[in-house]
């Protein structure tokens, strides 16, 4: 009890400073208290002590700061803080003097290396009303709402399965003109009823090529039309998308090694083709060995009248400028020299240079738009189904039918 009648004693004594410090010694500090000094590396001796030079902040200078002075000079707070000592609980006082930060004390216990932002107000990334860097020309809260257009009106030309209606071909050529992602994105109302009209279509051409060619299976037009994504890993054109929609028919679809026909539709550009294009060395191999053996069964199937009026240009028959007409059709992918195991003066080396067996022809839009559009290209591929039956003779030859084609 000694100890209480001195601290009695000490607060009414105001004159008695060492009590005072006594006193202070002898309370014990509040967990929470203690946290904070771990923080700031040590605890000040007053809520009035002007802080040491803060390393956050190079511009500051040796003047002293005349609001300091003024607390300096004409602060009574010591005096108050005595009286509380008896008074106020410890608890309280803690909480006190945690309201009590100066904006220096503030500054310095921020992290290094993060900058403010003013108009964030302490939210964290992500979640602010406005960043600065975004020239809308409006402040925070706004919002910026864009009408996505809609598909184009059908008109007087109504939407058929078994026809290419004329907003699909509006679309390709506006696509060509704006191939990239954003613009797309915007009119994706028009890319789906254009895709739609295209695979409509499909799937009334294949009923008539199963018609014209028993080989091909009725299949889906997902599994006949191709993508209009662009593979651009290794090209040079950096254009996301291609401007044309495209599909194939074969005996396993769109893929596998069997020769198909193969249909595009684009603005100014539609082609109707068939054959192999391509193939791999095993199948390139067979084919070249039949020509070199048996010439005379590709040169017969060249020299329909078909082929040679609407592949050909209506060349007349005769063996080389038929021979001469296929092999310049597929000159952009043919050897410069004679393949390998073969004489350079066999008489079938324009054939044997080539790497792509294929034909084809281009259609005007007039041809492919409208009601006339699947007669045209029917009439095409109906032409093309001796020479599709040939190739496939050759690299994939069906068991019962292989001896029997050797002897012709």
């Amino acid at each position: 009890m000694p100890r209480r009648s001195a601290a009695t004693q000490a607060v009414s004594t105001p004159a008695v400073a060492p009590k005072k410090r006594t006193l202070s010694s002898t309370i014990e500090t509040p967990r929470r208290q203690s946290k904070r000094t771990k923080r700031m590396g040590a605890t000040p001796a007053s809520s009035n002590t002007t802080p040491k030079k803060s390393q956050y902040f190079g511009h500051q200078t040796d003047e002293s700061d005349p609001e300091t002075e003024v607390d300096e000079e004409g602060s009574g707070y010591e005096g108050e803080e005595t009286d509380a000592v008896s008074s106020t609980p410890v608890s309280e006082e803690a909480e006190g003097d945690e309201d009590d930060y100066s904006e220096e004390e503030a500054s310095s216990r921020r992290p290094t290396g993060r900058k403010k932002d003013g108009n964030a107000s302490g939210a964290s990334k992500g979640q602010e009303l406005w960043r600065p860097g975004v020239k809308t020309g409006l402040g925070p809260g706004k919002q910026v709402l864009i009408k996505i257009p809609k598909a184009r009106e059908s008109g007087k030309t109504p939407y058929k399965d078994d026809t290419i209606h004329p907003n699909t071909m509006l679309f390709l050529r506006d696509l060509a003109g704006n191939n990239d992602r954003e613009w797309l994105k915007m009119y994706d109302a028009d890319y789906r009823t254009s895709k739609r009209d295209f695979d409509t279509f499909v799937e009334s051409l294949t009923e008539k090529i199963i018609e014209k060619d028993e080989t091909i299976p009725e299949l889906p037009a997902k599994d006949l039309t191709f993508r209009i994504y662009r593979d651009i890993r290794f090209s040079p054109d950096p254009t996301p998308y291609k401007i044309y929609f495209s599909a194939a028919w074969s005996r396993t679809g769109r893929k596998g090694p069997y020769a198909g026909y193969y249909v595009q539709i684009q603005p100014g550009g539609s082609f109707v083709g068939g054959g192999l294009w391509m193939p791999e060395a095993p199948y390139l191999a067979l084919l070249r060995r039949d020509v070199d053996r048996k010439s005379h069964k590709l040169k017969r199937v060249l020299m329909e009248p078909g082929l040679r009026k609407e592949f050909f240009g209506g060349i007349p028959k005769d063996e080389k400028k038929v021979v001469k007409a296929f092999a310049n059709q597929n000159t952009e992918n043919a050897l410069k020299t004679k393949p390998k195991g073969f004489d350079g003066a066999n008489p079938n080396i324009d054939l044997l240079r080539l790497r792509s067996y294929t034909v084809g022809k281009k259609l005007k839009d007039d041809e492919v738009i409208g009601p006339g559009g699947l007669s045209r290209i029917t009439e095409l591929i109906d032409i093309m189904v001796p020479f599709i039956t040939y190739l496939n003779s050759v690299v994939m030859p069906e068991r019962d039918s292989s001896d029997s084609s050797d002897g012709n």
